[in-house]
């Protein structure tokens, strides 16, 4: 009999998830509008502690979307993006007709390179196409060099779209991720560090800029006694029911950042005396990290030819989910003829890195068949 599945990132509910959605049921708000959207707007408004305004939306790619719409992304713009990162991130530049313009990492963050972006936005200038936003990411909830990027994008005045997707609860000298973008978005996709089953969320500096983005969410809808449209519009507001999950969620974040952090300090303390094998952390006191996903990388040169196929297979064998990184964007077929600035740091870490099980919701059980299989791989090659 096959052991349970191990998963990378699972849903973990608080118990009162279900409180909120009975009171939408029992009101009929089951639309997409309600007590509940608004409720868990002010909760993530409330917990990022700073002057946002958030608006809660279907997805986070749906947030990114508004959000380059919001800073003046047309068709025929150029728009830099981390090319680290998952593919939502870049596909709505092509929702927009523009074109994405991607952007190495640098090593200690694995985020995006502030050197290699200066050179992108000096030859694009050259070529004529001044990029009219850039995407940062905070990759795996570890925030990226965040006064190096803002030096570069106040120096060529290019607003920065913060994709803080996986970064929830990660700060920068104790600043909330999700606040440090001209505008930035939230997702709570299913594997997030909370959910709202499908969902996301923009956050503005300006409540005009919120208003905004939800008109265009709701159809942009004109203040008429009829259906009439000016502009065009998206399906993008969250439902009441969803956002009654996120409230519950909301109530837990903090616990289930916790937990993320003891999973990373459980990989650190099992990997320690393993040659070759690097945990992935933040590089310095200013930088918490939420460590949504825990990451590792390894150097076959010092493990024997132990590859991170080697491990990921071994795990997928006793039913533990693990995952290679994010493979690059500019490696990917659909973006390959777009334009990339850099070396092979993003390369040489999809290569060589893995994503290991990572969910607030891991038991010590889990824990010890996660350990009792990398212990096997690394000893028998040892």
């Amino acid at each position: 009999m096959q052991n349970s599945k191990i998963w990378l990132s699972s849903p973990h509910m608080g118990g009162t998830e279900q409180d909120y959605i009975k009171e939408a049921f029992d009101a009929n708000w089951v639309a997409p509008l309600g007590p509940n959207v608004n409720g868990l707007e002010q909760d993530l408004e409330n917990y990022l502690d700073a002057d946002a305004h958030v608006g809660a939306l279907s997805s986070g790619t749906a947030a990114i979307h508004l959000g380059l719409i919001l800073l003046g992304v047309q068709a025929g713009d150029e728009v830099i993006c981390q090319s680290m990162t998952f593919s939502a991130s870049a596909n709505p530049i092509l929702y927009l007709g523009a074109t994405p313009i991607f952007i190495d990492s640098e090593e200690q963050t694995w985020n995006i390179c502030p050197i290699a972006l200066e050179a992108a936005i000096i030859d694009r200038i050259k070529k004529g196409k001044k990029p009219k936003a850039i995407i940062a990411v905070h990759l795996y909830g570890v925030p990226y060099q965040i006064e190096s990027i803002r030096e570069v994008a106040d120096k060529y005045t290019i607003p920065i779209l913060e994709d803080s997707a996986e970064a929830l609860g990660s700060t920068y000298k104790g600043q909330k991720c999700g606040t440090f973008g001209d505008i930035s978005i939230l997702s709570f996709n299913g594997n997030k560090i909370i959910t709202t089953s499908g969902g996301g969320a923009i956050v503005t500096k300006t409540a005009a800029q919120k208003d905004k983005a939800i008109f265009y969410a709701t159809q942009s809808r004109d203040n008429a006694p009829h259906y009439q449209h000016s502009e065009i519009g998206y399906n993008y507001r969250m439902s009441n029911i969803c956002a009654g999950i996120g409230r519950g969620q909301m109530e837990v974040l903090d616990k289930h950042l916790t937990l993320r952090r003891q999973m990373h300090d459980f990989y650190v303390k099992l990997f320690a005396n393993i040659d070759g094998v690097d945990v992935f952390e933040a590089p310095s006191e200013d930088y918490f990290a939420n460590y949504w996903l825990s990451a590792i990388t390894i150097d076959e040169n010092q493990t024997k030819g132990i590859t991170r196929e080697t491990l990921r297979l071994a795990l997928e064998a006793e039913n533990i989910e693990s995952r290679p990184l994010w493979k690059p964007m500019h490696l990917q077929p659909v973006f390959s003829n777009y334009p990339y600035y850099g070396t092979i740091v993003a390369e040489q870490l999809f290569k060589n890195g893995l994503c290991l099980p990572s969910g607030s919701n891991l038991t010590d059980t889990d824990r010890e068949r996660i350990g009792a299989v990398i212990v096997s791989v690394f000893k028998r090659e040892s």
